[in-house]
């Protein structure tokens, strides 16, 4: 298992120019998707209104939470060093002044992204939006292997977190919202409308 990552993580990383460097280091930092998560809470205000989007907020952000803290034990846990951390360094294409933690045994970067894609998706289930989110997904997962700070199988444990967090509390909230009534009602059209289209 191990040798197979490295042999991954040794064709996946490579040196492609000064401008996808500038593009992959743009992507790994979550603050540069703020204006994404901007678009996201204003897709789910149009389609569901406010009150949907403010505990859609609020059981995102728990996501995010809940990925992180998982992250954060099982990188004090279980020893799983970094790519930069091992003796592929001289192979790999990375970048001396990015410092992250010796370990990276789960990717915080693809589990909290993961559970934003796969939560955010669930709730506004349109195919536009499930494919902007997911390439938002790919590229920010990918992105922490062309750095070099993160092997394949650590950004594929970050997905199965994801999964099971966004899964997991999509269901509550979507119970929630439907016991609670927190989504505005369906547009109906009115009978006078609906003999005339008749």
């Amino acid at each position: 298992m191990n040798e197979l990552d490295r042999s991954i993580m040794l064709a996946l990383n490579f040196d492609g120019g000064s401008v996808l460097d500038s593009i992959m280091l743009f992507a790994s930092g979550i603050p540069n998707w703020i204006p994404l998560y901007l678009v996201v809470l204003w897709v789910v205000y149009r389609q569901y209104g406010w009150k949907y989007m403010l505990f859609a907020l609020l059981f995102i952000g728990l996501g995010v939470g809940i990925c992180d803290q998982v992250c954060n034990f099982f990188k004090h846990n279980i020893e799983y060093l970094r790519p930069t951390k091992t003796d592929l360094l001289p192979y790999l294409h990375s970048f001396d002044w990015y410092h992250c933690g010796n370990v990276g045994t789960v990717s915080g970067h693809a589990s909290t992204s993961f559970c934003i894609f796969l939560m955010s998706s669930l709730m506004v289930r349109k195919g536009w939006f499930t494919g902007m989110m997911l390439a938002y997904t790919l590229l920010t997962s990918y992105s922490r292997i062309y750095i070099g700070v993160h092997f394949p199988f650590q950004i594929l444990f970050g997905w199965i977190l994801g999964t099971i967090v966004a899964v997991g509390l999509y269901y509550l909230f979507a119970f929630l919202a439907d016991r609670y009534h927190w989504s505005k009602p369906p547009v109906r059209k009115s009978k006078a409308t609906a003999e005339g289209a008749e």
